[in-house]
C-alpha cells in the first residue's frame, strides 16, 4: 500500500458517516404535515316544481282581440286571465270537442271592482264559430261616428283565418296536421303604426268580423234608418231618420226649434236627407237582389253549413288573481247586433246570432229556456220577500 492511502481511505469513510448522519437528522425534523381541511357542504338548493303546461292554454291568447285600440293591447294582458273553459270545450266531452271552430278575440271595457277599488278594464272575450267552412272573408268597420258601416276584405286589414297548433304538435309540420281550430291572425306590425295615417288607423279599433247569414235574411226587416251627419255650421247635425216613420218637414222643422239646425239651411238639409234615403233604399234593394242570387246558386250542402252554424262566447271564468267580471257579462258578440247562441260562463240570455241593425231573433228552445230561469229567479224572489 502506498504512503498515505490508508489516512485518505479512513477520511472518506467519515465524510461518509457525516453526510448520513446529518440526512437522518434532517429526516428526523421534518414538519409535520398539516391537517386537510375538512369542506363544508354547501346547503343545496330545494328543487323547483313548475306545472306543466296545458294543450290549448294559449289558445285565448293566439286569436287576435279585433276591434281593440292598439294602445290598449298590453292592458288586456296584465292580468292573469284564466279561459280553462274555452280548453275544456275542446276536450273530450266539451261541446265543441271534434267541430271545426274559428276563434276570434275582442274586448270589452267594463268598470269592475279589483282589489278593494272599481276599474276600468279591457276584459278579453272569445268568439267560437262553429263552421265547416270560414265564416266570412270580410271585416265589418262600423261605429257610432262613422255614417255608414264599410265593409272590406279581411286581407284589406291583413288579417286572416290561420290553423292554430295545440302544444302538444308545434314540433310537427304544420301541413301535415288536420287541424280543427282556426284562429284570426293579424299580421299588422305594431312598430310600423306610427307611419299609419290616423283614418286607417281608426279602422282597426272599429272592425269586427262581418258574417252574412243568407238564410235568416228573410225573417229580419230591412233597416229603415239613415244616419245623417249633416256638414252645418258652426256644428254638423248628428241625427237619425227613419223614413217610414218620420216626415221630413216635420222633422226638419223640430230641429230648427231645438236650434240643432239653423233655418236657412233647412233647403239643404231636405235635400241632404233625401239622397242618404235614396242611398239606403238602393242598398236594401242590392242586398235583397244579392241573397236571392247566393240562394239560388247555393248548394244543399252550404245550406245545410249555414243552418247549423253556432257562435260560442267565451269570458274568463273567476279567479283570485284576476278581476271578477261575472256581473258584467252579455250574450252580446260586440258593440254591434251580433249575439251569441251560448255563452260561457253563462249570461242571462243567450241568442242566435243576426246581421247588423237586425232585429234581434231568440231561438225558441233558448226562450223556453229562459222564461224556465226567469220564473225560478221569480219563485226565490217570492220566498225570500216571505
Amino acid at each position: 500500500m502506498r504512503k498515505g492511502a490508508k489516512r485518505k481511505a479512513a477520511s472518506q469513510k467519515q465524510e461518509d458517516a457525516q453526510v448520513k448522519a446529518a440526512q437522518r437528522n434532517q429526516e428526523n425534523h421534518k414538519p409535520a404535515p398539516k391537517a386537510k381541511r375538512s369542506k363544508t357542504s354547501k346547503p343545496q338548493p330545494e328543487p323547483e316544481y313548475f306545472e306543466d303546461k296545458r294543450n290549448l292554454e294559449d289558445l285565448w291568447k293566439a286569436a287576435f282581440p279585433v276591434g281593440t285600440e292598439w294602445d290598449q293591447l298590453d292592458t288586456v294582458y296584465q292580468y292573469n286571465w284564466n279561459f280553462s273553459n274555452l280548453e275544456d270545450a275542446f276536450e273530450e266531452g266539451g261541446k265543441l270537442y271534434g267541430k271545426k271552430a274559428y276563434l276570434f278575440g275582442c274586448t270589452e271595457p267594463q268598470l269592475v271592482p279589483y282589489k278593494g277599488e272599481n276599474k276600468v278594464i279591457c276584459i278579453p272575450v272569445v268568439v267560437a264559430v262553429v263552421s265547416p267552412f270560414p265564416p266570412s272573408d270580410k271585416i265589418g268597420i262600423n261605429s257610432v261616428q262613422r255614417e255608414a258601416e264599410e265593409i272590406i276584405p279581411m286581407k284589406q286589414m291583413k288579417m286572416d283565418w290561420v290553423p292554430y297548433i295545440p302544444l302538444e304538435n308545434r314540433d310537427s309540420q304544420v301541413d301535415r296536421l288536420k287541424s280543427q281550430i282556426f284562429i284570426l291572425s293579424c299580421t299588422q306590425r305594431r312598430v310600423a303604426l306610427k307611419q299609419m295615417k290616423i283614418d286607417r288607423l281608426k279602422k282597426y279599433e272599429y272592425c269586427l268580423p262581418y258574417f252574412y247569414q243568407p238564410l235568416k235574411e228573410d225573417e229580419l226587416e230591412q233597416s229603415t234608418e239613415v244616419q245623417i251627419i249633416f256638414p252645418a255650421e258652426p256644428k254638423p247635425v248628428f241625427c237619425e231618420f227613419d223614413w217610414e216613420l218620420d216626415e221630413l218637414d216635420e222633422f226638419t222643422d223640430k230641429l230648427i226649434e231645438e236650434d240643432e239646425l239653423d233655418k236657412d239651411q233647412k233647403d239643404a238639409f231636405k235635400e241632404f236627407v233625401k239622397e242618404k234615403v235614396r242611398e239606403a233604399k238602393k242598398a236594401n234593394r242590392q242586398a235583397r237582389e244579392a241573397r236571392k242570387k247566393a240562394l239560388e246558386e247555393m248548394s244543399e250542402e252550404t245550406k245545410a253549413a249555414f243552418e247549423n252554424m253556432r257562435f260560442y262566447k267565451f269570458y274568463p271564468v273567476q279567479t283570485l288573481d284576476a278581476p271578477d267580471v261575472s256581473n258584467v257579462k252579455s250574450p252580446f258578440i260586440n258593440r254591434a247586433s251580433y249575439v251569441a247562441f251560448f255563452c260561457y260562463p253563462e249570461a242571462l240570455g243567450a241568442f242566435i246570432w243576426c246581421p247588423m241593425r237586425a232585429r234581434f231573433l231568440k231561438n225558441d228552445e233558448q226562450n223556453r229556456h229562459n222564461e224556465l230561469r226567469l220564473e225560478e229567479m221569480h219563485t226565490v224572489g217570492k220566498k225570500e220577500s216571505h
